[in-house]
């Protein structure tokens, strides 16, 4: 990983070329640090969801992924209390909008990306959002139908660019994680 100092100088390379390119933009520009409603997400974000849905034969999982992923408060954990509502953010809409949902988050469940637990709002009421990077390494290390080599390939490749050395490291596994997968 690339020490402080260098992401840095990096950053401010950027940052003095947009400006170079784009005077003046910068009051047009989205501000994680002065505006409320933000999230942080991995910078290989897309390349994980192209995987969950080439994973889950034909019925896309990306929108419920990433409408879980904004609903977090960065502590990778989601209270489910409007159904209908994560829906319509998950891109469904009409009347099977929440069963269509609904069926996603299990296929979610099933490829272990998150776990759900019942609650006041009904079978989906909890949602714990696990590591992606882990779930997809179980994954190609049990040889899941559906995660394309090449795919997990260019994953691994852009992970090890950012420094995301949890696509490499030993990693523990909980046991309500490893009991998730066996059954």
């Amino acid at each position: 990983m690339a020490p402080a100092r260098a992401v840095n100088a990096i950053a401010q390379k950027q940052l003095d070329q947009r400006n170079a390119l784009w005077p003046g933009v910068e009051p047009y520009l989205w501000n994680r640090k002065a505006n409320k409603g933000f999230t942080t997400i991995p910078k290989t974000m897309p390349l994980v969801l192209q995987i969950m849905d080439e994973m889950s034969k034909g019925k896309p999982l990306s929108s419920t992924y990433l409408g879980l992923w904004c609903a977090t408060w960065d502590n990778s954990f989601v209270n489910i209390t409007k159904a209908q509502e994560m829906a319509t953010a998950a891109g469904f809409s009409g009347q099977r909008a929440e069963y269509t949902w609904i069926g996603r988050m299990k296929l979610l469940q099933d490829l272990t990306f998150i776990d759900i637990k019942p609650g006041k709002s009904g079978p989906i009421s909890h949602v714990i959002i696990y590591n992606p990077h882990l779930v997809i390494r179980h994954h190609h290390e049990t040889k899941t139908p559906g995660l394309l080599e090449a795919t997990y390939n260019i994953l691994l490749d852009r992970a090890l660019e950012i420094g995301a050395k949890d696509m490499i490291d030993d990693v523990a596994e909980p046991e309500q994680a490893a009991g998730a997968r066996a059954a």
